[in-house]
């Protein structure tokens, strides 16, 4: 039954006090899995993600981690490993932005967008795949790009690099770990309704255009994200790897920049 499709698996979601990696993490769980919840700045929002798993019956940790640092990357992982005795499964999903015109972008805010959403994805990625590699274990992984990685997105520029580095480092990793069993794919959303998209949720002269570059007029949930994050994680998955699997409503395919 598709409630234990993951049992026995231990899954980490980074950012997942909130947003698109809260729902990941209480699908993975809803399927069976143990979850290791990452936060950096909400703590309680962790502890809301924690709640929200309990009926599901598995086992939980909440571990802080700046994924800027390798360090924290890595003491992230071991924290994993040493709650469960092993890692099956991660899904990168922590992620800035950091709106600018081009030429205003300085250093300080460029590093802060590649260093989350690359540099930490690269360097969590790497413990845990040591971590199969010292259990001589398959695994999955799971990074939660963007629509980004391929589309444009006037005046964030430092994001889509970092997204468009996200592209390619899957499609490395998934030639160079293959070998391995270990499976590699992104997940690419869209428009999805998360806390920080409220602003233009509440906005009709945003939301209307955007809706009308939406082939299935809609915006997605973080369980329409969540649901392919499970497929992938899942032994269903076995064969697929080195794609993104883009959740956007077909916007990719329609999209014009007004």
């Amino acid at each position: 039954m598709s409630e234990s499709k993951l049992a026995g698996k231990a899954a980490l979601v980074t950012g997942s006090s909130s947003g698109i990696g809260q729902g990941i993490a209480i699908r993975l769980a809803k399927d069976g899995a143990d979850i290791v919840i990452n936060y950096s700045g909400h703590p309680e929002g962790a502890q809301q993600t924690q709640e929200m798993i309990k009926p599901f019956g598995v086992r939980s940790i909440i571990v802080k981690a700046d994924l800027s640092k390798v360090a924290d990357c890595q003491s992230l992982v071991k924290a994993g490993i040493d709650a469960f005795g092993k890692l099956d499964i991660l899904v990168n999903n922590a992620g800035v932005e950091k709106g600018s015109d081009f030429v205003d972008v300085t250093e300080e805010d460029y590093d802060f967008v590649l260093n989350v959403n690359l540099k930490g994805v690269f360097f969590t990625t790497q413990a845990f795949v040591k971590g199969l590699f010292d259990k001589n274990m398959p695994g999955r992984v799971i990074n939660i790009s963007s629509v980004h990685e391929d589309m444009v997105f006037p005046h964030f520029a430092s994001y889509c690099a970092s997204k468009g580095g996200i592209r390619m480092l899957m499609r490395d990793l998934a030639v160079e770990l293959g070998p391995k069993n270990i499976t590699v794919n992104n997940i690419a959303p869209g428009a999805i309704i998360t806390p920080i998209n409220k602003s233009m949720m509440e906005d009709k002269a945003k939301l209307d255009p955007l809706l009308a570059n939406i082939p299935l007029g809609r915006l997605g949930t973080v369980e329409d994200v969540a649901a392919l994050a499970s497929f992938l994680a899942s032994d269903e998955a076995a064969y697929v790897t080195g794609s993104t699997y883009f959740v956007d409503g077909g916007l990719i395919r329609n999209y014009h920049e007004q």
